[in-house]
């Protein structure tokens, strides 16, 4: 059988919600060969920084993102606690986990209904058995889990306004702790929205059963088996995506790179009150590491680096984020150079095997709590270690993995809530030196998210913010290596030219922005053969 022509699909913006990402893919008798992501959106937030006051990091930081502002602060904090060799007293760390945790937690549904289960109503599904009952329960706007899920989505971050003062875009952590004194109705007041969250929506919509009940699950297989456990189970909405992405074939693509990376979360209060970097990892609950697809190591932020050879950036190699530059290009002077993406290609060196991409997020954070030698306040969890061995990762895998974290969270903000110690203390005033280096992070929502500062003469010499979405989309390295979402296209089978849908589930399962309006192209005439909306649906 003679092979078809090669097609080119150009989809820009890639986004729902923010439309900084383009994506071009190559198709080969249905089957995408080459991927390519482009940053379309010049960030720049180390150049604002160069030379401000170190705290301007908490200040400026929380702002490059309307989602995960509070992760954006809980690392700028740390890397300055690092760098100023602050004290942090239990309580400032329990206040800041807790936000941590509530941002988090609302992005969990919020992120399910509104960005990824959009996609399940997709007509080129319609005959499915599923289908009818996946348009009953998610269609935007009038699905019968759609708006309970995304009302109630935001009930975590009312606690984290509690503490905060407001949310998004607070600066209520500071070196040496938090600038607020809960009373005893604050910590009642948040127990109680907790609560409610926990019974309205992750109990009663998206489980069907308690929490405890969920986290008996301990395999893949068991997974599977808990979704027909019971009619309630079976009829939640956790227990029907289950089956129904079985039955769209969400399990059968969108592998990625194989090998993932987490920096960790949640410091614990009493083991990490002098912050350092080279203490950061025994202190961490929510563990940091590496998986590179054969087995663990340590998580060191020294072999981190960021490649700039396919990025709008002069010159081209990698360099560690101390001794990271910004130097922006014309893209279409950068564009000679073969440079595609303002997003650097961040990579980790990894003993034997050099430079190479890693994935980040929640499947990567729930494969490093797998790993054995967890001291008892640390997180060990061997789902989904046992889910990439035994399945392998993929969209639905993926999926999955960030729905588990809303019964860890909740478990996790409900004991930090229940040890804050109203008699103590939340602050201790630190010494601002004037000169230092710090490194901070932690796991937004969409994976790790790290700051290097350096400080000189008392101001910031430097400072490089190294996101989740760079992990994930960033382009090409000098060795010509895919990112890790690029990788997760490559070999995905498009069954609609017209309508690639196959191509939004692994952008969304990355928690990425992907394209309302596609538009396809002849790869060797350019000429557009099609314009098109994915779900009619911006």
């Amino acid at each position: 059988m003679a092979k078809t022509k090669s097609k080119e699909l150009h989809i820009s913006p890639l986004g729902r919600v923010e439309g900084d990402l383009d994506l071009r893919v190559t198709v080969d008798d249905g089957t995408v060969t080459d991927a390519f992501t482009t940053a379309g959106m010049f960030r720049g937030f180390e150049m604002i920084l160069k030379g401000k006051d170190p705290q301007a990091g908490l200040i400026v930081t929380p702002r490059i993102c309307g989602i995960c502002g509070g992760s954006h602060l809980y690392k700028a904090v740390y890397a300055l606690d690092t760098a100023w060799k602050t004290e942090v007293p239990p309580n400032g760390t329990r206040i800041r986990n807790i936000a941590q945790a509530c941002e988090t937690l609302q992005s969990i549904p919020r992120w399910f209904y509104a960005i990824f289960a959009i996609d399940l109503v997709n007509k080129n599904y319609a005959k499915a058995k599923g289908y009818d009952e996946a348009v009953r329960r998610f269609s935007p706007f009038v699905g019968t889990s759609y708006e309970p899920g995304v009302t109630l989505s935001g009930k975590p971050v009312e606690i984290y306004a509690i503490f905060g003062g407001q949310w998004p875009h607070s600066s209520f952590m500071i070196p040496g702790g938090v600038m607020c004194g809960p009373t005893l109705s604050d910590i009642t007041r948040s127990i109680a929205i907790l609560e409610y969250w926990k019974d309205e929506w992750l109990e009663k919509k998206w489980l069907g059963c308690s929490v405890d009940r969920w986290l008996e699950n301990k395999t893949w297989n068991d997974i599977l088996e808990w979704a027909d456990e019971n009619d309630s189970q079976r009829n939640s909405d956790c227990g029907f995506f289950i089956r129904y992405a079985q039955e769209i074939g969400l399990d059968k693509y969108g592998q990625g790179c194989g090998a993932f990376l987490a920096t960790g979360t949640f410091l614990h209060p009493d083991h990490y009150t002098k912050p350092t970097i080279e203490g950061r990892n025994a202190a961490l609950i929510a563990r940091s590491g590496i998986w590179d697809g054969e087995g663990y190591h340590e998580f060191d932020q020294a072999k981190v680096r960021e490649d700039h050879t396919h990025s709008f950036f002069k010159g081209k190699g990698a360099l560690h984020p101390f001794e990271g530059r910004t130097e922006p290009l014309d893209p279409k002077d950068a564009a000679k150079e073969n440079k595609y993406s303002w997003a650097k290609a961040p990579r980790y060196d990894v003993a034997g095997k050099g430079l190479i991409p890693l994935e980040t997020g929640p499947l990567s954070r729930q494969v490093m709590a797998g790993q054995g030698n967890a001291k008892d306040y640390q997180d060990h969890d061997g789902l989904f270690s046992d889910a990439i061995k035994t399945v392998g990762p993929s969209v639905l895998v993926r999926v999955m993995a960030r729905m588990h974290e809303a019964a860890k969270y909740y478990k996790l903000t409900r004991k930090w809530l229940d040890e804050v110690d109203l008699h103590d203390k939340f602050y201790i005033k630190p010494v601002e030196h004037d000169e230092g280096q710090g490194f901070g992070a932690t796991e937004a929502a969409r994976g790790a998210l790290c700051d290097w500062i350096k400080i000189k003469d008392g101001k910031i010499e430097n400072y490089q913010v190294v996101t989740p979405t760079a992990w994930n989309i960033g382009p090409q390295d000098g060795e010509k290596t895919h990112g890790p979402m690029e990788q997760a296209f490559i070999g995905t089978t498009i069954k609609d030219m017209e309508d690639p849908v196959e191509l939004g589930h692994v952008a969304r399962s990355y928690d990425s922005c992907l394209v309302c309006t596609v538009h396809a192209y002849d790869a060797k005439s350019g000429k557009q053969l099609t314009k098109f909306q994915v779900n009619n649906f911006c």
